[in-house]
């Protein structure tokens, strides 16, 4: 078993212990809250009550990682999943979301 398992037990999933969901607003027809559940350089998935069709151009707003542009890539029952044009703006977003998290004092 490698090391992430050995720390928190649940496999290499170590983050989901710290992380807490942002609120961020997506960016589809009209602004739309989200929670951001998931995020990598590659995209993330919001929990939202917004349901843009696959596809759709999007723009996610973080209140500390900024703006990033992204394709509705999923849809599912309490959200959608979005695809990055992976490269250095998509990993500077997904880094900064995910510090962002971490450095939030537990609600």
């Amino acid at each position: 078993m490698g090391a992430a398992a050995s720390l928190d037990g649940r496999g290499s999933n170590m983050a989901s212990r710290w992380r807490r969901r942002r609120m961020c607003v997506l960016i589809a027809d009209n602004p739309c809250p989200a929670a951001l559940r998931q995020v990598s350089a590659a995209g993330a998935f919001l929990e939202t009550n917004a349901r843009p069709v696959l596809g759709a151009s999007v723009e996610l707003h973080h209140p500390e990682a900024g703006a990033i542009l992204a394709e509705v890539s999923s849809v599912a029952h309490d959200g959608i999943g979005l695809a990055f044009i992976t490269g250095e703006r998509s990993v500077a977003f997904a880094l900064a979301a995910i510090a962002a998290d971490m450095s939030r004092p537990a609600a």
